[in-house]
C-alpha cells in the first residue's frame, strides 16, 4: 500500500453535523434499559446520514459509558447494569465497521493495547478504529495484555506508535512500569496513551517519561493522527 495515498479524504466523515442533545439523551435511557435495538437505531440514523463518526464514538459511546460509570459508582445502577452497557456499545461499535475498513490506508502502523491487570477493552477498541478511520493500519491486543505479549508483538510488527489504555486509576503505576519496559527496550518508540483514569489524575506521572504523549479525546487523537509525522 502506498504512503501517497491522502488520508484527508476521510476527514469528511469525522466533521459532518453531530447529534441533538435530546437525541443522545434518548440513546442514554435506552442504553440504560438494556435496548439494545432502540440504541442501534440512534447509531444507523448517524451512518445513514453521514453524521460525524468521530463525534458518535466520542459523543455518543464514550460520553455515555463514562455516564453509566458514575452512575455505577454512586450506587445507582448495578454491576449488571454496567455490564450490558458495555456490552451493548461493544457490539454497536461493529456497527460502524463497514465504513472503518473501506476507508484508504496508508502504510503506517500501530498497536493499541490494554495495560496487564486492565479488562476494560471499550475504550481502547474505539482508540483503534480512530487509528484505521485515519488510513493506519492497527491491531488491537485487547484487555488485560501481558507485557511480555506486547513486547513480542512489537517485535513482530515494528509499529510507528503505540498506544496503552487505562480506564481505572489504580492502573497508573502498571501503566508506568509498562511505560518504562518499552522505552528501555525500544529507544525510540513513540508511545501514546490515554483512558479514562487520566480523569482523576496522573498526567504528572508522565513528566519523567519524555516522548510519551497523552491523549484525552479522541479528538485531540485525531488532530495528533491528521499531523503527525515519522521521527527522523
Amino acid at each position: 500500500m502506498s504512503s501517497e495515498i491522502d488520508t484527508t479524504k476521510t476527514n469528511d466523515s469525522l466533521t459532518a453535523p453531530t447529534l441533538t442533545e435530546e437525541e443522545y439523551r434518548g440513546y442514554l435511557e435506552a442504553l440504560l434499559a438494556g435496548q439494545r435495538s432502540v440504541c442501534q437505531i440512534t447509531v444507523d440514523d448517524v451512518l445513514k446520514n453521514k453524521h460525524s463518526l468521530l463525534h458518535l464514538y466520542e459523543q455518543v459511546f464514550r460520553r455515555s459509558l463514562y455516564e453509566v460509570g458514575e452512575l455505577w459508582e454512586r450506587g445507582r445502577i448495578s454491576v449488571s447494569d454496567e455490564h450490558l452497557a458495555t456490552a451493548i456499545t461493544e457490539s454497536l461499535l461493529t456497527r460502524v465497521h463497514p465504513v472503518l475498513f473501506d476507508a484508504p490506508h496508508i502504510d503506517r502502523s500501530a498497536i493499541v493495547s490494554c495495560i496487564a491487570n486492565e479488562f476494560h477493552q471499550v475504550g481502547g477498541k474505539m482508540v483503534a478504529d480512530t487509528f484505521e478511520l485515519k488510513g493506519w493500519n492497527c491491531y488491537f491486543l485487547g484487555a488485560n495484555t501481558p507485557l511480555s505479549e506486547l513486547v513480542d508483538m512489537i517485535e513482530k510488527k515494528q509499529p510507528d506508535v503505540v498506544a496503552l489504555s487505562v480506564t481505572v486509576y489504580s492502573g497508573m503505576t502498571t501503566l508506568i512500569q509498562t511505560i518504562e519496559a518499552l522505552r528501555g527496550q525500544f529507544e525510540n518508540l513513540e508511545i501514546w496513551v490515554g483512558g479514562q483514569a487520566f480523569n482523576w489524575g496522573g498526567e504528572n506521572l508522565l513528566a519523567n517519561h519524555p516522548g510519551v504523549i497523552l491523549h484525552r479525546t479522541l479528538e485531540e487523537l485525531e488532530s495528533s493522527l491528521t499531523n503527525w509525522k515519522p521521527h527522523k
